[in-house]
């Protein structure tokens, strides 16, 4: 198993940048593929960025393409997500998720099997 903690949420400015980090601990990170992903208010949880176990492999959705970059240090046990030119509607609470497996499979929820407790992300416009 893997537990995950995510970081670095708060509030920014519309145009501003902000940088999630989610520590792993437990098993290593290396054996899983990691996703963002994010919740607003009323919504359905949607998939924002993936990255397979190596990092060979990203995706991003349409509406962050360009915008926000997704990395991980194996060694450290982390993963990241660079938010720049934000906008007041990726306000959302953010979820780093582990999947059992090398690639990051479809995006869909039902794929990832460890999620952390999510962060707050709050852009003002």
């Amino acid at each position: 198993q893997v537990q995950l903690v995510e970081s670095g949420g708060g509030l920014g400015q519309a145009g501003g940048s902000l940088r999630l980090s989610c520590a792993a601990s437990g098993r290593t990170l290396s054996a899983y593929a990691m996703a963002w992903f994010r919740q607003a208010p009323g919504k359905e949880r949607e998939i924002v960025a993936a990255i397979s176990r190596y990092g060979g492999t990203t995706y991003y959705a349409e509406s962050v393409k360009g915008r926000f970059t997704i990395s991980r240090d194996n060694a450290k046990n982390m993963v990241y997500l660079q938010m720049n030119s934000l906008k007041p509607e990726d306000t959302a609470v953010y979820y780093c998720a582990a999947r059992s497996s090398p690639y990051p499979g479809h995006y869909q929820t039902y794929e990832y099997d460890y999620w952390g407790q999510g962060t707050q992300v709050t852009v003002s416009s």
